[in-house]
């Protein structure tokens, strides 16, 4: 009989396989999981306190540092409250260029999370090709906004720029070449023997137990709930477009890269429709006045970033300033399940686990 002692191990904060500054401590017997404590706020910076002594334009730049892969969602999130509190009227063509910079934020993180996953389990060359394609995006948005990662493209009333002349036309001729490498995608990964045993029936968890953890995204879909704000509780203008909700119902690591992979698709038939529905013309910026000052109450948005539901309080005493303010992060909920993932299983399926969730340590610590 072989016989083994306890051990804690640290995992991160140097390893570069926990997305960022994150430390899991775990303690195994031999290679199973006993336990398993997330250790994070390495990369707190306070964002909601600093918010409430900053003019509400001036926290825009801020949230693009949260999900840096998402930046132009969380532009979008704060602008979006402001403007319920104080009824903002958004120009047609400003929305349209929100929901284009959005989804093709979303497929450049969906990319990112493809690439490093894969490299995460093994394999190098998927993350070759999809920071390929995430470049042609990357240069996209470059094109739109200036930045090439943290963005600020949103204001309060609308956007920063008008679209370039001839950038609508580059934008359609992605969708068609994008499309042709999901399916290389799918050829050269989803297909895979080796790869599908190494997800299938790891890191399981059941719709009941997704609700119960507040799971967001693809983490909660992948158990079978169609839950999505974009249909559900329809904002801005996603109301106008045809799209699904991919579901899956087996809640593993397998179920969740498919429910990705199958976004990037229906990404691709909303950014089609919105260049084709793009206004001809027209002001890319509401009226609001210079200085912000909400009538005193309070207000809670939420949208569907690519890592599920994020959300937006806050509370106006009639200043320049936020009284308060408050994000509902979809990468801090989403890691709560982590623990419960991890216990009993084998030390080789950690980072399957860790990686299937897709967390984002600066959206995580806030």
């Amino acid at each position: 009989m072989i016989r083994t002692e306890e051990m804690l191990l640290n995992v991160g904060p140097q390893h570069p396989s926990t997305h960022g500054v994150f430390r899991l401590v775990i303690k195994i017997d031999g290679e199973i999981i006993k336990e398993a404590n997330p250790v994070i706020g390495y990369l707190h910076r306070g964002t909601e306190k600093i918010a409430e002594n900053l003019q509400f334009t001036q926290i825009i730049p801020y949230t693009d540092r949260m999900d840096y892969l998402a930046a132009m969602t969380n532009n979008y999130v704060i602008c979006h409250a402001v403007e319920t509190m104080i009824g903002a009227e958004i120009p047609e063509r400003a929305e349209y260029l929100r929901v284009l910079a959005m989804e093709l934020g979303r497929i450049a993180s969906h990319l990112v999370w493809w690439g490093t996953y894969l490299l995460d389990i093994g394999a190098v060359s998927p993350f070759l090709y999809a920071f390929r394609e995430r470049e042609m995006i990357i240069n996209l948005l470059n094109e739109l906004s200036g930045g090439r990662l943290t963005f600020n493209y949103m204001r309060v009333g609308g956007v920063k720029w008008d679209a370039p002349p001839g950038w609508i036309e580059k934008v359609e001729e992605f969708v068609p070449y994008m499309r042709e490498q999901l399916k290389g995608y799918h050829q050269l990964v989803t297909g895979n023997e080796i790869f599908q045993s190494r997800l299938k029936g790891v890191g399981t968890y059941t719709q009941e137990d997704a609700i119960n953890y507040s799971l967001s995204g693809a983490n909660l879909r992948c158990t079978g709930v169609k839950w999505d704000l974009r249909k559900d509780e329809p904002y801005s203008i996603y109301d106008r477009f045809d799209f699904d909700v991919p579901t899956e119902t087996s809640g593993d690591a397998w179920a969740r890269y498919q429910c990705r992979l199958a976004e990037i698709e229906e990404s691709l038939k909303i950014v089609e429709q919105a260049c084709e529905q793009f206004p001809k013309d027209g002001e890319i910026m509401g009226k609001v006045p210079r200085i912000i000052r909400p009538p005193q109450g309070e207000a809670f948005v939420r949208i569907e970033s690519p890592r599920g539901e994020i959300g937006c309080y806050i509370a106006s005493d009639g200043k320049k300033e936020p009284y308060r303010l408050k994000f509902r992060r979809p990468s801090f909920y989403n890691l709560q399940i982590l623990p419960k993932l991890l216990k009993g299983q084998n030390m080789a399926n950690l980072i399957a686990i860790l990686g299937a969730i897709d967390i984002v340590l600066g959206e995580v610590d806030g």
